[in-house]
C-alpha cells in the first residue's frame, strides 16, 4: 500500500487496513512502511549561482557624512539598491526619517519602465512593511528574507 500510494502516511494505511478487517498497530504500519526519498533541494549557494542576475539586494546603513551638523545628533539613513551580477549600486537615496511609504517610493525609482528584477534579497527590518510589500509584489518581484548576523 504504501510503495502504490506515495502520499499516504501510516494514519491513513492503518485506517484502510482496518477497513479491510487486518489488525494491525499504526506503530507496526509505520515501522513497515516504505519510505521514500525526497528529491534533494539546492542549496542557498547554488540558487544564488543560479539567479545571480535575477538578484538585486536592499538594504540600509547609517551615517553622518561631515556636511550634517552634529549639533543635531539625527542619523542620517542611506537606502541602497545593489545588483549582484555586476556587483553595481542601481539605486541609493538618504533621508533622515525613513518610512514604509518612502521605501516603496525608492523602489519605483530604482526598477522604472519593466526593469525590475525577479528576485529581491532584504533582512527582516521593520521598515520594509504592508505598502513596500505590496508595492515589490505589484512589479512582479519575488522577496526572498533574509535573518543577516
Amino acid at each position: 500500500m504504501s510503495r502504490d500510494n506515495i502520499g499516504w502516511g501510516d494514519p491513513r494505511i492503518h485506517g484502510e487496513l482496518q477497513m479491510l478487517g487486518i489488525g494491525v498497530s499504526e506503530s507496526t504500519v509505520a515501522k513497515y512502511m516504505i519510505r521514500h526519498l525526497k528529491p534533494p533541494s539546492q542549496t542557498w549557494r547554488t540558487f544564488l549561482g543560479n539567479h545571480v542576475s535575477e538578484l538585486v539586494s536592499v538594504d540600509f546603513f547609517t551615517g553622518a557624512p561631515a556636511a550634517v551638523p552634529k549639533a543635531t545628533f539625527r542619523p542620517l539613513y542611506v537606502f541602497v539598491v545593489l545588483r549582484h551580477e555586476r556587483r553595481e549600486i542601481v539605486h541609493f537615496n538618504a533621508t533622515y526619517n525613513p518610512t514604509t511609504e518612502w521605501t516603496a517610493q525608492q523602489i519605483m525609482e530604482a526598477f522604472p519602465f519593466d526593469s525590475a528584477p525577479r528576485y529581491f534579497l532584504r533582512d527582516r527590518d521593520s521598515i520594509y512593511g504592508k505598502r513596500f510589500r505590496t508595492r515589490v509584489k505589484s512589479l512582479g518581484i519575488e522577496v526572498l528574507r533574509q535573518v543577516l548576523s
